[in-house]
């Protein structure tokens, strides 16, 4: 089984995180864990803490190049935030969703859990989700490179660092991915914006190989998307209670799935 769509579309973004900032630049440079692969600074950075950055990777044996701001900027994709500073960082869990399928296509990989994310635009929700997915030990979290918040130092500073880490896997759109998943055998799970009308999250039996969808923070799941789940769970509320932070309805699948895992389920009825 071959996942040509996700292979068609790699990119160094599927590969690498880029950080922009001359602090987090050089903390990324200065932490044992994190290999940064090049950086760019822009011809007219200049200063102690340029020069800090420069001597730092040197230490490291990580290639420097000057280079015109308008480079910087285009790596950045940020044009007031960078401060003439832009990295490469090689993140360990970083991979093609189509590779993840690929080598979970048969026999001892069959039993997987994964997070896609649906629109999620606040880089901080990102963050959490990531947080918690690895923290949980899920298998991967799905972060489509369109429609979803960038990779970047918000989603990073967000995650704690365990980004730089956690297993996350990429595809073009969220439409993409779901299809990938369910091609490779997944369960399609979706959180359904209105609990009551879904079977409980706490109550269900969880499939040993799902992907939950977390849809954007106010409109839910895509239409796209949402044609293609399988099953719908949801997480009981309260009545003063609309809805949850897609953040913390992650982590409350992740740590069920976890709970799953173990063994500890809870009686049901025969």
């Amino acid at each position: 089984m071959t996942y040509c769509p996700a292979v068609a579309g790699r990119s160094p973004r599927d590969r690498f995180l880029t950080i922009y900032g001359r602090q987090p630049v050089l903390a990324a440079l200065q932490t044992p864990h994190v290999r940064v692969a090049k950086v760019l600074i822009s011809q007219r950075a200049q200063g102690a803490p340029v020069d800090a950055i420069v001597q730092a990777a040197q230490a490291e044996a990580v290639p420097v190049e000057r280079v015109k701001d308008e480079m910087v900027t285009a790596v950045a994709r940020n044009g007031r935030h960078h401060q003439g500073v832009v990295a490469d960082v090689a993140a360990a869990g970083l991979e093609l969703l189509g590779d993840f399928l690929e080598r979970r296509a048969h026999g001892r990989g069959y039993r997987a859990s994964v997070l896609l994310l649906d629109g999620v635009h606040n880089p901080a929700n990102v963050g959490m989700v990531i947080r918690s997915a690895l923290a949980a030990g899920l298998d991967g979290v799905v972060i489509p490179r369109r429609g979803t918040a960038e990779l970047g130092p918000l989603v990073i500073k967000a995650s704690a660092g365990t980004a730089f880490r956690a297993p996350l896997l990429r595809c073009a759109t969220a439409a993409e991915g779901a299809a990938l998943l369910l091609e490779g055998r997944f369960t399609l799970v979706g959180l359904a914006a209105r609990p009551d009308e879904a079977e409980s999250l706490f109550d269900a039996v969880l499939s040993e190989r799902a992907a939950y969808v977390l849809g954007n923070e106010a409109e839910g799941i895509s239409p796209a998307v949402g044609a293609l789940i399988e099953r719908w769970l949801g997480i009981p509320l309260g009545e003063a209670v609309e809805s949850l932070n897609v953040a913390m309805a992650a982590t409350l699948v992740a740590y069920e799935v976890r709970r799953e895992r173990s063994g500890r389920r809870r009686p049901r009825p025969s």
